[in-house]
């Protein structure tokens, strides 16, 4: 054995900065993107924002200095290895397309001040809140914080009241006596441990005085999940239509009474593509409103065109900057080509949805695209990620356009939302005294030329979230009882 030093040559994949870059700023929605833009420049003070003004240039140039004219800084002498990137600024205007249409190129305009929500109190801190007006002792408030800090988002309790007696060393009683007076907070039910627990909790903080619908609850929910309420009326030896007078009071009840507080109610989407119909043809616009637009500084680009070098460090500093701005323009200009070319094709190819709606999508997958517009299939998926496309429809997400296909009975290929759609349609039309099984819409849909296995069909019919036939007979049968 012994030692020594080979030296070979290998083929290795390595991510450029300025590659990892573009990546990113590929997949960033247009609030995201904005953030970035003027994270970078506050950072790179060779970026500066274009004005329509063009003596803007001119007062970019800070006071005392001057900058020679382009015909002395021709005549400088600049040492062709050492600022390599002014080559690559000569020829950097290639990669920008200005045949990309843009809507809204104007400032978004500013959001007045009263028109800026506060944030709704969460769960916890409305119930902490009533729990400071209720309990005095320390003890029992330190039980409350407990307890609240221990609910779920929908509130319910998710550790049991022995362990939490036994974590803060009191009585069993005192922890049940404190969590009896939680359930009774607004909302009501909150700090429950099951759901019928929960919803005896609500009857008796509105004081509901109705024993059958409280044995029900307790003693037979489960025949309400399976909406057997033959069987139910059987046990209670009631009838059908009194029988539905308890049923309807339970329904008002919330099984998930902390619901009300989630914070991800509100979800408020910018369109990054706009879709219009303009002279019998489909436009696409990329949305560029409230997205500063970017240009290098005038001033910084003549310094370095001039062979600015004072010492080695500001050197190095400009030089550093001014590549990192030219590649951040690069991405941007790269990220808005590739996004207007997918959301091209999307367009052209779905032209039938967008004119006659949803019974005309076609199946698309992003290897397709991938193929036709030559870039790999997870670059499309990056332009897919948070992308939202405002059409006369209305607005969905590129996501929505990406699905699997059927086949027809002649081999011709079948949007899955189609098939979905028309599941929809046959269920909601259906004769509710006899509900159309699985196997029924299977049949109905080979007779309209879709071929599709009855285990598609009860998938589909649950991401629909609509039950099977035999549950919606019950509901039928219980709706029509008077």
């Amino acid at each position: 054995m012994k030692q020594k030093l080979d030296q070979k040559q290998v083929q290795k994949l390595v991510l450029a900065p300025a590659l990892q870059q573009a990546i990113r700023l590929l997949q960033l929605t247009n609030l995201e993107l904005e953030e970035v833009i003027n994270q970078e420049l506050e950072e790179n003070p060779m970026l500066e924002l274009e004005e329509d003004n063009p003596q803007e240039a001119a007062a970019s140039t800070p006071p005392g200095e001057e900058v020679k004219p382009e015909e002395e800084i021709g005549q400088t002498e600049t040492p062709p290895d050492e600022f390599d990137e002014i080559i690559f600024a000569a020829g950097f205007q290639d990669y920008f397309d200005e045949d990309i249409p843009y809507s809204g190129q104007g400032d978004r305009e500013r959001v007045p001040f009263e028109n800026v929500v506060s944030r709704r109190p969460s769960l916890w801190d409305h119930l902490n809140w009533q729990a400071s007006l209720t309990f005095f002792e320390p003890s029992e408030l330190e039980i409350a914080e407990f307890i609240i800090g221990n609910l779920n988002d929908d509130g319910y309790l998710t550790i049991n009241p022995e362990e939490i007696a036994a974590r803060l060393q009191l009585p069993l009683e005192k922890v049940e006596a404190v969590r009896e007076k939680i359930k009774m907070f607004d909302p009501p039910g909150c700090a429950s441990l099951t759901l019928s627990e929960a919803l005896l909790a609500q009857m008796d903080s509105l004081n509901l005085q109705d024993e059958v619908a409280r044995k029900i609850i307790s003693d037979y929910l489960p025949y309400l999940q399976r909406a057997d309420h033959q069987e139910l009326a059987r046990l209670l030896n009631l009838s059908l239509s009194e029988l539905k007078l308890h049923l309807d009071l339970i329904k008002n009840l919330d099984p998930a009474p902390g619901h009300k507080y989630r914070e991800d109610r509100d979800i408020y989407v910018v369109p990054d593509i706009f879709v219009v119909k303009e002279d019998g043809e489909w436009k696409v616009y990329l949305n560029e409103e409230g997205l500063p637009r970017l240009r290098l500084n005038q001033y910084y680009s003549q310094l370095v065109q001039a062979g600015f070098r004072e010492d080695q460090e500001t050197t190095r500093f400009i030089k550093d900057k001014m590549k990192r701005a030219l590649w951040f323009i690069r991405s941007l200009d790269q990220r808005n080509r590739t996004i207007y070319r997918v959301a091209r094709y999307i367009v052209d190819r779905q032209k039938d949805f967008l004119e006659q709606g949803l019974d005309h999508i076609r199946p698309m997958t992003l290897l397709e695209v991938a193929r036709e517009l030559g870039l790999h299939e997870s670059t499309i998926g990056r332009v897919v990620a948070n992308k939202y496309m405002m059409t006369p429809l209305g607005l969905f997400p590129l996501k929505f356009f990406f699905h699997k296909s059927l086949s027809g009975t002649y081999g011709e290929e079948v949007s899955s939302l189609r098939v979905k759609e028309r599941i929809k349609r046959l269920i909601e039309n259906e004769d509710r005294n006899h509900p159309l099984s699985d196997d029924e819409i299977v049949d109905i849909l080979s007779r309209e030329n879709i071929v599709i296995a009855r285990r598609t069909v009860a998938k589909y019919r649950g991401q629909l979230d609509i039950p099977p036939s035999h549950i919606r007979k019950k509901k039928f049968m219980m709706e029509e009882v008077t």
